[in-house]
């Protein structure tokens, strides 16, 4: 189950669905109970979604375009870093969430098409987590055995346990706010950004590493 806990692991701290519970309920209060569950429904099926294209098709789409794992993972830490960053600086995200979310999410819309964006792309699952899924699935074994099956199996099996936990949190998040407080809710997002803004960091040094050692090494020269 090495894949398996790799995977979830890599998932969960990208999307980190406890934390981003707040941020969901503050863009969604000005919507009923009943339609705030309809919605948290959507997006886990969303996430779901994006997360499994990402791992299985998403490295031939980088292929067709000619782009590099090593320059997805720059790209996606750079993003992850700035939303990081945004997040830790912003005055009151949660609260500035909060005053976008009756204007932003008018309740007449259907829950399948309010959840998608901004709910489940990019607020859920972001470009960071697209890149996460696109490096784990560019590893996948060659050739159709034995190998590959645990990995779709593991793979599917973290998705699919990320999309419960997303669905969860998200449909209890109002006992979540109401449970931790205002303060308690700013703290949570602050420590998650900065996590965030670390994750970002770390994928985009793992990305310049690549990129570094692959450059042409000039020999000295000797007379």
């Amino acid at each position: 189950m090495r894949t398996f806990l790799l995977a979830f692991t890599a998932f969960f701290s990208i999307v980190n669905p406890l934390s981003s519970a707040f941020i969901f309920f503050g863009a969604t209060q000005g919507l009923e109970p009943k339609m705030r569950k309809q919605v948290s429904r959507w997006v886990a099926i969303y996430s779901f979604a994006i997360v499994a294209f990402s791992l299985y098709v998403g490295a031939y789409v980088l292929s067709f375009f000619g782009i590099t794992l090593p320059v997805l993972r720059v790209a996606g830490g750079v993003i992850i870093s700035m939303s990081g960053w945004r997040m830790l600086t912003a005055p009151d995200v949660t609260e500035q969430r909060r005053s976008e979310g009756p204007s932003a999410l008018p309740a007449h819309v259907p829950a399948s098409r309010l959840a998608f964006y901004p709910l489940t792309m990019p607020l859920t699952t972001g470009p960071g987590t697209i890149s996460v899924a696109i490096s784990i699935g560019a590893n996948r074994p060659n050739g159709f055995g034995l190998g590959l099956l645990q990995f779709v199996g593991q793979t599917l099996l973290a998705a699919g346990l990320l999309s419960l936990l997303i669905f969860v949190s998200y449909r209890h998040s109002a006992r979540l706010a109401r449970a931790v407080g205002l303060t308690g809710t700013t703290i949570v997002v602050r420590l998650s950004a900065f996590l965030l803004f670390c994750i970002g960091i770390q994928i985009f040094w793992m990305g310049a590493s690549e990129l570094l050692s692959s450059l042409p090494i000039a020999l000295p020269t000797t007379n």
